[in-house]
């Protein structure tokens, strides 16, 4: 999509009158533009009159200012300025009187006003200013009170749809409805929840959401297209308990969205936002009851594999089929209270794409999903951690289980998951994604529940080499590691860490008076290697 060209309005919408219908008005029915015709289309909010020359200091945007020309009759050499500062004050327009302090306006001046846009208007001499004050006046306050009661029966026209139980779709297609324009209402990453009007606009606005967040600012905006009025967007945040949920968006083709219609995009997006604090209450509900069903499943509690599958079949989970057990942990860095809404939220989605019958539910400190045995779980999980990612400066630990063939075997599978995840984050580090079946020997360790005794394995052990007090320490249990790793290799290890073959042989040595004779004794070999296990994995 092209970025916007002109932006006609931003912020909340004060509703006017253009310049070129305020020359349309009676009291201006003699006047005569001047100069700045590309600017007719300024919008005039308030009227003010010119009365001193240091008028810069009262001006405010969308001013028509109105003049005797009796301040400028001193300064006729200052005008073309004038019309600069005036134009950077975001005015409107200059309505002025000539022939009795001004004959004429300089040609700089009409020039300068031609090139910014700027309408200087010639007013007639019969019309006092108290006249096209009132009109010009009421005509504004006309406009804004029809569309303020058009957005008041706009809102009341959504309010019944929410009451009637309708959701964003029915709030999208009212105002589509309304405005006889494409409307769309997109979650806080730009996926289209909902949308509505002619199918070709529709199109156009979901390929809009699905080229990112995009240039479109608050209020209403014009590109270029082959109608004249350009292709126009209009998008106001959907906000609810201080937080952003997404956006209303509007589009027509052929530029038919006004600055008033923002103020009935407002009311939806108000309705958007009760709507989206009434489905999150839902929501929230039904999580609890599907975290509360899947955790008695996961532990066996939640009765025979008849009633589970009935259960399951609620929830639109497919639980009688054979499936894989994924546990995923946050990371210990990470802030959870902020943290876990997002981990399910994220996991949910990624579900929703890769196995739309798969159960997945947040528990306190984990989410939990069950999917399909033939679904790919590396690439769920590396799904999930993608869409993790985009909103948390975070990171979590995934664990897969091997294949439960029924419900019966689910709670033997959560704990697999479970434990893969707490391994493979030990392992490996923050964002470990671990499989049950890959864990070698440290799942045999992870068995292990007494923790002094593993302890107590290592120092007996390891001896002086199970103390982390010193460098010297870890340095020998590298050198330790690697002569295991390459099945006392001397060669191959001295190569790998960079020692001389001669060195390496004087540590071998001391190596041997600490722990004993290992180069020849396979079961002190076997000893060693798992004291050093239990080490990286427990980091004792």
């Amino acid at each position: 999509m092209e970025p916007p060209v002109r932006l006609a309005s931003t912020g909340t919408i004060i509703h006017g009158v253009a310049v070129g219908e305020v020359l349309g008005v009676s009291t201006l029915a003699g006047a005569r533009l001047i100069a700045g015709e590309s600017g007719l289309g300024r919008i005039v909010q308030r009227l003010n009159v010119m009365e001193v020359p240091d008028i810069l200091a009262w001006v405010k945007p969308h001013e028509l200012l109105l003049t005797t020309g009796y301040p400028l009759r001193n300064t006729p050499q200052s005008l073309d300025r004038l019309v600069a500062d005036l134009d950077e004050r975001g005015l409107a327009a200059l309505a002025i009187k000539l022939g009795r302090y001004l004959d004429e306006l300089p040609d700089d001046m009409v020039e300068q006003a031609d090139r910014l846009g700027f309408p200087l208007i010639q007013l007639p001499n019969d019309v006092g200013f108290d006249d096209i004050l009132n009109q010009v006046l009421t005509d504004i306050l006309n406009r804004q009170a029809a569309v303020l009661a058009r957005a008041e029966e706009a809102h009341r026209a959504m309010v019944q749809v929410v009451l009637a139980g309708g959701g964003l779709r029915e709030v999208s297609a009212e105002v589509a409805g309304l405005l006889d324009v494409a409307v769309a209402a997109l979650d806080g990453a730009g996926h289209v929840l909902a949308a509505a009007g002619p199918a070709e606009h529709v199109a156009a606005l979901r390929e809009m959401a699905a080229a990112g967040p995009g240039p479109y600012p608050y209020g209403v905006a014009h590109t270029p297209s082959a109608h004249p009025g350009g292709r126009a967007f209009a998008t106001v945040p959907v906000v609810a308990g201080g937080h952003h949920h997404g956006r209303i968006v509007a589009y027509s083709p052929t530029g038919g969205i006004r600055d008033s219609d923002v103020g009935i995009l407002e009311r939806a997006a108000t309705v958007a936002a009760l709507v989206v604090t009434r489905q999150e209450a839902v929501n929230a509900v039904e999580s609890k009851y599907r975290a509360d069903f899947l955790r008695d499943v996961l532990t066996g509690r939640a009765g025979t594999a008849e009633r589970v599958a009935a259960r399951a079949r609620a929830f639109g989970w497919d639980l009688e089929r054979s499936v894989t057990v994924m546990v995923a942990e946050l990371d210990p860095e990470c802030d959870e209270r902020t943290a876990q809404d997002r981990l399910v939220s994220s996991w949910t989605a990624a579900m929703r794409r890769h196995d739309p019958r798969g159960a997945v539910a947040g528990f306190s400190h984990e989410v939990v999903a069950v999917v399909g045995a033939s679904c790919d779980a590396a690439r769920l999980a590396k799904d999930a951690a993608a869409s993790f990612a985009e909103a948390l400066p975070a990171t979590f630990s995934t664990g897969t289980s091997r294949t439960a063939p029924g419900a019966d075997a689910l709670p033997e599978a959560y704990g697999q998951a479970l434990k893969a995840a707490r391994v493979g984050r030990q392992l490996h580090g923050s964002g470990a994604v671990a499989h049950f079946d890959q864990l070698g020997v440290y799942r045999l360790l992870s068995l292990v529940n007494d923790t002094a005794e593993l302890h107590a394995f290592v120092r007996e052990t390891l001896g002086p080499l199970a103390a982390d007090d010193d460098a010297e320490n870890a340095d020998l249990r590298r050198t330790l590691q690697v002569l295991l790793e390459t099945n006392l290799n001397v060669a191959e290890t001295a190569r790998r860490l960079h020692f001389h073959y001669n060195t390496l042989r004087y540590r071998i040595g001391k190596l041997e008076r600490l722990l004993g004779n290992f180069t020849e004794d396979a079961h002190l070999r076997l000893n060693l290697t798992l004291a050093l296990h239990v080490l990286r994995m427990r980091g004792i």
